[in-house]
């Protein structure tokens, strides 16, 4: 049964985590984006624990009350850090060693990218929803056509000081629209705004963004087992990024088109993403 702990690392950090799986089972990590949160993976969790795995979904670094050193200081957001932050994680549930499962969406994907890239050897398979790899989004960045800059134009706006208070006033009105408007069911978009929705957590998240503009990262090509799923109605991932993709990552990878879903898969459908993620861990066990 989904359970929340309260995780610390050894860098002292207290992550808010739903955990749900036997303790002995093999160890599966799921990365939340913006403007979201564990509970992206609340259809996800109970699957993994009934096929036997141990699933761990943290409130990322800013998320977490106990996790959100200050966002004024973006060196406490860069990429490294939240890379760091998962081996930590990993470590923190008993996987100080060996290798783990790595699931990401959105800005929990491009970490997971991070990850695959800088510890290989740890990684069993990586599962990445909506977020294509960082190369690939930085080349479609740059296409004539313009499409993923036209995409990606929110980014900028989230670099201004004037962000969290635009998006929270009126009771959080734009930033519920903006999870009304993806497809994120009303429940869960109450789910998110009770993680998401005050000054500190926002200014603490956006701070991702400020830390690391137009998610730009230098990483090489992918050798860790990959599943990409992209919903073809996606509004900030274009076509060309997503089927870019497949140039970077040079081990076993399988791209999924999901016909007519938007960015937040997870608040979408639910079977769907279940099977191809317990395909793909079946596929490339841990032990």
């Amino acid at each position: 049964m989904t359970e929340l702990q309260h995780i610390t690392t050894a860098s002292g950090l207290v992550f808010d985590t739903w955990v749900d799986g036997p303790p002995d089972g093999p160890l599966v990590l799921l990365l939340h984006g913006f403007p979201q949160s564990r509970h992206t993976w609340r259809h996800q969790l109970p699957a993994l624990a009934a096929a036997g795995y141990r699933a761990v979904a943290p409130d990322q670094r800013g998320y977490s009350p106990g996790a959100r050193p200050d966002p004024a200081d973006l060196a406490h957001y860069h990429y490294d850090r939240l890379i760091g932050d998962v081996i930590d994680l990993a470590a923190a549930c008993g996987h100080g060693s060996g290798r783990f499962h790595l699931v990401g969406h959105d800005w929990g994907g491009q970490v997971a990218w991070g990850v695959a890239d800088r510890h290989p050897d740890r990684l069993a398979s990586l599962t990445i929803l909506s977020r294509p790899h960082p190369s690939s989004f930085v080349r479609a960045l740059q296409a004539p056509d313009g499409d993923q800059k036209h995409r990606s134009r929110h980014h900028r706006a989230f670099l201004s000081a004037d962000t969290a208070r635009l998006l929270l006033e009126d009771d959080g009105r734009r930033l519920r629209q903006g999870l009304v408007d993806g497809g994120v069911p009303p429940e869960a978009v109450a789910d998110y705004l009770s993680v998401l929705g005050t000054p500190a957590a926002l200014e603490a998240a956006l701070g991702w963004y400020r830390a690391q503009a137009e998610l730009r990262a230098s990483l090489g090509k992918i050798t860790v087992p990959t599943l990409y799923l992209w919903g073809d109605a996606d509004s900030s991932v274009s076509r060309m990024a997503a089927e870019g993709t497949a140039e970077f990552v040079t081990g076993p990878f399988r791209f999924e088109v999901l016909p007519g879903l938007g960015h937040f898969v997870t608040d979408q459908v639910v079977e769907p993403v279940n099977a191809l993620l317990l395909q793909h861990l079946r596929s490339f066990p841990a032990r």
